[in-house]
């Protein structure tokens, strides 16, 4: 009979990249303990990733050495186990709209979770805790816009919605027009001004 770390290899290769393996989810195939053991040791033989206490992913092989999987594939999958919404920081998303040419140095994103640090390998990553408001939109256009202007500041707004506004499309304007609810005065003020002259 194969040895447990094997079944569980072969069970682990079974699943799509970014799958999150748990103990509790492989029972199936042996006793919690054993299954505990096994899977440090894989993680330690460089077959697993522990990405944290009671999560593991597969390593990925590739033609030019092992990988560990996509973040953005595992972020949303652990968004999906945990229930929580996970998002790029506003640093991020003033990158992507074009409002900043900085780089964020560190993987940082924004969580409706508890705040976490996940390791990838030797690429660490860090969820951190946000308000609700910075979490709209979570994952459309119009949600990266509040969370770009929150990193901004109150000083920027106007000038990064003169420049964004205009790459909107009507959905994504409605989006914002929509989260005007729960954002903070400073910035549904001037959002609500812009948009209704646009």
């Amino acid at each position: 009979m194969r040895s447990l770390p094997s079944r569980i290899t072969e069970h682990a290769e079974s699943l799509p990249e970014a799958t999150p393996l748990c103990p509790g989810s492989l029972l199936h195939l042996g006793k919690r303990a054993a299954v505990d053991q096994a899977l440090s040791r894989l993680a330690r033989a460089g077959k697993l990733l522990r990405i944290c206490q009671g999560v593991y992913m597969r390593t990925i092989e590739t033609r030019f050495g092992v990988r560990g999987p996509s973040i953005d594939k595992a972020l949303a999958a652990l968004s999906v186990l945990w229930g929580v919404k996970i998002v790029p920081t506003g640093g991020s998303a003033a990158n992507c709209l074009g409002l900043t040419t900085q780089n964020p140095v560190r993987s940082v994103y924004l969580t409706s979770g508890p705040s976490r640090r996940l390791r990838f390998g030797t690429h660490p990553v860090e969820l951190r805790h946000a308000p609700r408001w910075q979490l709209s939109a979570p994952y459309r256009k119009a949600g990266q816009v509040v969370r770009a202007l929150a990193w901004l500041g109150r000083e920027e707004v106007e000038d990064a919605l003169d420049a964004v506004l205009p790459l909107l499309s009507k959905e994504d304007l409605d989006e914002l027009s929509a989260a005007r609810a729960v954002m903070p005065t400073w910035m549904a003020e001037p959002v609500s001004v812009r948009i209704s002259h646009d």
